[in-house]
C-alpha cells in the first residue's frame, strides 16, 4: 500500500479538527497521522493483543450477550425431548405418550426467529440514535421482562407469545456485538473477535445442554421452568459491564462528539511503557484524524443510498454473496444441531443418552470454533467454507444411508441401537466440522463482502435472509423427525444432502476469496467483475492501493 500518499491526503485536509479539549484542536501534522496509520495497517496479531487488551476485554464482555442468546435459542427445541414439557404442552397419543405436534414445534422455534427479524430492523435505527451501549441495555432489560412469559406459560399460545417476544432482544444482541467488536479493535484482531461471536453462541448452547442434562431426572414442571428462570441470571452482570464499557468511537464521531470519541480511544488502547505521554497523545490524534476523514468520505458516499441500492449494479452481486453465505448454513443441514436431542431420541437413543450426547456435541462445537482460529491462519475463507460444505454433505448423506438399514428381527424400534449410536457419532463429527468452518467463517465473510457505503444495510438484509431460511427449515425439520408427521427420522439426511449440493455449487462459482485483500482492493475486484474463482490470483496495480487506509481502518 502507498501509506505515505494516504497520510499526505489526510494531512492536506482542513487545518482545524474537532477532537481536543472543548472539541477544537489543531489538526495533527503528517508526522502524527503517519505513525497512527502505519501502525494500524502493519500490526501483527501479537502486537494487537499487546496494545489492545482493553478493547479485547470490552468486546469479549459485551459478547457475553451472545452466550445468553445461544442458551435461550437452544432451550425450547431441546425441551421437545423432555417428558414434563411434552405433558404440559403436548397431546396424548394412541400409544399413551405425549407428543408436541410438528406444527407447534415449528411455531415455537419460528416465533423466536420472527422476533429476531423485528429486533434486527429496530436495532439499526435505535443504535444510531442512542448508541450501542444503551441499545444493549435496552435489550437486556426487555429480555429480563419477557422471560416472565415462558416461565409462567401454561398453554401453547402463551409459550409461543413468549418466544416471539424473546426473539426481539435476540436480534439486538446479534447486531450490536459484532459491530462493536469491529469498531473497537484493529484489523489484526477483527476476524478473531467477530468469529468469537460463534464461540459465544456455542458456549451458550453448551451451558443449556448441561442444565437440561441435570434436570432430566426431575418429573415436575420445574424441570423446564428452572432452565427458563436461569435466563434471569445473565442480564445483571452483563448490564454492569455494558454500563462501564466505552462507547464505540466510530458512533461518537458520527454524532460529532469528538472529545468523547478521543476519550473512548484512550480507554481502548494501552500506552506502551517506552512511549511518552506526548507521543501517545499524538498517535491518538492521528487515529482520530483518520477516522474523521473516513467518516466524512463515507457520508458523501452514502448520500442518497437506501436498501434498494443494495440490489443495483455491482452491489447486487455483493448483496447476493453476503446473503447466500448465511443461507448456506441452513442448506448444509445445520438444523440437525438445533433439534439434536429430539433427533437422538428419534434415532432410538434413551432420553438420558440423548441429553448427554447433546452436551458432548456443543462441547465439540466450542472446540471447533477455537480450531477455526488456527485454520484461518493457514487457509483462505473460500477454502474453509467449501471444505466445510463438502464434509457436512458427506456426513448427512451417511446419516441418511444408516437410516435405511432395517433393525434386526428382535428389535421393535425403527432402527437398531447400534445404528442409533453410529448416527449420533456422525452428528457429533458434523458439529465439529461445522463449527470449525461454516459457522465462524461466515461472520468473517459477511463483514468483508459488502461495499463500505452499504455494509450495515447489506448485513441486516443478509441476517434476515438467514432468519427467513431458518423459519423454512424449522417448519420442515420437525415434520421430518416427528413420528406423528412425516416420520423420516435419520432418512432426513438425504434431503439435507440434496440441499448441500446446491450450497456447494453456489459457493464454487460465486464465493470469492477475500483473504489478504484490503477493502479498496475488493472494491476494484468487484468493479472489474472478476469471477469468484479468480479473486485470489488476480493482481492489481498500485492504483488499487489508493484509499486502502480508509478501508483497513474502518
Amino acid at each position: 500500500m502507498n501509506s505515505t500518499s494516504t497520510a499526505d491526503t489526510l494531512a492536506s485536509a482542513p487545518t482545524i479538527s474537532k477532537f481536543g479539549s472543548g472539541d477544537t484542536i489543531l489538526k495533527p501534522s503528517t508526522s502524527a497521522v503517519q505513525p497512527a496509520y502505519d501502525g494500524e495497517d502493519s500490526m501483527t496479531l501479537r502486537e494487537g493483543i499487546r496494545l489492545y487488551p482493553k478493547a479485547i476485554t470490552w468486546s469479549v464482555l459485551l459478547s457475553l450477550t451472545l452466550i445468553m442468546e445461544g442458551f435461550s435459542t437452544i432451550l425450547v427445541p431441546n425441551l421437545f425431548a423432555m417428558g414434563p414439557f411434552r405433558r404440559q404442552f403436548g397431546d396424548l397419543q394412541l400409544n399413551g405418550e405425549y407428543e408436541i405436534s410438528a406444527d407447534w414445534q415449528s411455531g415455537f422455534v419460528n416465533g423466536g426467529l420472527a422476533g429476531q427479524i423485528l429486533g434486527l430492523f429496530a436495532t439499526g435505527t435505535l443504535a444510531e440514535r442512542i448508541g450501542y451501549r444503551y441499545t444493549l441495555m435496552v435489550g437486556l432489560a426487555t429480555m429480563s421482562l419477557f422471560v416472565f412469559v415462558p416461565f409462567f406459560a401454561t398453554s401453547k399460545i402463551m409459550l409461543l407469545v413468549g418466544q416471539c417476544l424473546l426473539g426481539v432482544p435476540w436480534g439486538v444482541f446479534q447486531c450490536i456485538c459484532t459491530v462493536y467488536a469491529a469498531d473497537v479493535c484493529p484489523a489484526a484482531l477483527r476476524a478473531f473477535l467477530t468469529t468469537y461471536v460463534n464461540a459465544c453462541w456455542v458456549l451458550g448452547q453448551l451451558i443449556a445442554s448441561i442444565v437440561l442434562r441435570g434436570m432430566i431426572g426431575d418429573s415436575t414442571t420445574w424441570s423446564y421452568r428452572i432452565p427458563f428462570a436461569l435466563q434471569w441470571v445473565f442480564p445483571l452482570p452483563i448490564v454492569v459491564a455494558v454500563f462501564f464499557a466505552p462507547e464505540s468511537p466510530w458512533w461518537l464521531i458520527r454524532q460529532n462528539r469528538f472529545s468523547d470519541a478521543k476519550n473512548a480511544l484512550r480507554r481502548l488502547r494501552t500506552q506502551p511503557k517506552t512511549q511518552s505521554d506526548t507521543t501517545f497523545d499524538n498517535k491518538l490524534n492521528g487515529a482520530m484524524e483518520i477516522m474523521i476523514q473516513t467518516n466524512e468520505k463515507e457520508q458523501q458516499m452514502q448520500s442518497g443510498t437506501s436498501y434498494k441500492d443494495c440490489f443495483k449494479g455491482v452491489d447486487r452481486r455483493r448483496t447476493e454473496i453476503t446473503c447466500m453465505v448465511w443461507i448456506a448454513q441452513t442448506l448444509c443441514g445445520g438444523t440437525f444441531m438445533g433439534f439434536s436431542t429430539y433427533f437422538y431420541e428419534q434415532a432410538g437413543l434413551s432420553s438420558s443418552n440423548a441429553f448427554t450426547l447433546s452436551l458432548g456435541q456443543f462441547a465439540l462445537g466450542l472446540f471447533g470454533v477455537i480450531l477455526s482460529w488456527v485454520l484461518m491462519a493457514y487457509f483462505g475463507r473460500r477454502t474453509l467454507y467449501l471444505w466445510g460444505q463438502a464434509l457436512t454433505f458427506l456426513f448427512v448423506a451417511l446419516i441418511g444411508v444408516l437410516g435405511c438399514i432395517p433393525p434386526n428381527n428382535s428389535s421393535t424400534a425403527a432402527i437398531s441401537p447400534e445404528i442409533g449410536w453410529a448416527i449420533a457419532a456422525l452428528l457429533l463429527v458434523f458439529t465439529l466440522v461445522y463449527d470449525a468452518t461454516l459457522g465462524p467463517i461466515c461472520y468473517s465473510l459477511v463483514s468483508e463482502m459488502p461495499s463500505t457505503r452499504l455494509r450495515s444495510k447489506t448485513i441486516v438484509l443478509a441476517r434476515n435472509c438467514y432468519n427467513v431460511s431458518g423459519i423454512v427449515t424449522n417448519v420442515i425439520t420437525p415434520r421430518m423427525l416427528n413420528p406423528t408427521a412425516w416420520g423420516w427420522g435419520a432418512k432426513a439426511g438425504f434431503f439435507w444432502a440434496g440441499t448441500s449440493v446446491l450450497g456447494i455449487a453456489w459457493s464454487w462459482y460465486r464465493l470469492p476469496e477475500p483473504r489478504g485483500r484490503s477493502f479498496a482492493e475488493l472494491d476494484e475486484l468487484f468493479e472489474r467483475r472478476v469471477p469468484a474463482r479468480k479473486f485470489s490470483g488476480t493482481e492489481l496495480g498500485r492504483g488499487s492501493d489508493e484509499g486502502e487506509g480508509e478501508g483497513e481502518n474502518r
